[in-house]
């Protein structure tokens, strides 16, 4: 069943956004083979002693059959702080999913991106591993992944520092469906830099969702992301909260 998803949010932002993509949070749940696929549109405003504008445009495409999953994933975003000009971020994500066992899967990925924010010029991966599902119940689900990827990146600082590291990214991740209204998805990933683990990444993103009215939901989310070693001149640690309204059509 293919399902479009649009929203419009407020939010409170106390950091900038996480660099790390949350795929789990862009698999839609069908039991039907084919298509689907989601669009999504944030704008969020906030004010204190500065103003911070941004714009986000969500999209995703997946097919799925009986043994694969084919996803991606494009993020591109637009931010104002006070008076000065936008700067942007994206992210291009594509993984490939083949289900060996019902347990058991092989993901494959490929990932683009840059944030000029965090002065990331650009961040190429490529990873593979295995995913577990935890439990057979289809109301509460539980997975756990843990792949191996390449990373090429390049800072956008004085010295336009390029880094290639092999990493881990484990995943740890559960989608909690409390009846056909309400749900609670949550993921927590874990980045070490496999030849030196005190240079590591955490992020944990969730949401609530609940129904209000028919195709349409209230949406509150969470995300944390700490960076070991940043680009200097970039926080260690990001934070944001957001609620917005989530329409839903076919």
């Amino acid at each position: 069943m293919k399902k479009i998803f649009f929203i419009i949010s407020i939010f409170a932002i106390f950091k900038m956004q996480s660099q790390i993509i949350n795929t789990e949070s862009f698999r839609i749940v069908t039991d039907t083979t084919g298509w689907a696929g989601k669009a999504e549109l944030n704008v969020n405003y906030a004010k204190n002693t500065i103003k911070i504008l941004q714009i986000q445009n969500n999209i995703h495409v997946q097919y799925k059959t009986e043994k694969h999953l084919f996803m991606f994933v494009n993020k591109i975003g637009f931010q104002s702080i006070d008076k000065s000009n936008f700067v942007n971020n994206g992210i291009q994500h594509f993984r490939y999913n083949y289900k060996l066992k019902p347990k058991i899967s092989l993901e494959f990925f490929l990932q683009n991106q840059y944030n000029a924010i965090s002065k990331i010029k650009y961040r190429r991966l490529a990873g593979f591993g295995p995913r577990f599902k935890l439990g057979k119940s289809e109301k509460y689900k539980f997975y756990l992944g843990t792949l191996v990827m390449y990373e090429y990146e390049k800072s956008d600082d004085s010295f336009n520092t390029i880094q290639k590291n092999w990493r881990n990214s484990s995943y740890f991740s559960f989608s909690l469906y409390f009846n056909e209204k309400i749900s609670f998805v949550s993921t927590t990933y874990y980045q070490p830099n496999l030849k030196l683990f005190k240079d590591y990444r955490v992020s944990h993103q969730s949401y609530f969702k609940f129904e209000i009215a028919k195709n349409l939901a209230y949406k509150t989310s969470f995300s944390y992301t700490y960076d070991a070693f940043p680009v200097i001149g970039i926080p260690k640690e990001e934070i944001a909260i957001a609620n917005g309204i989530v329409y839903r059509f076919k």
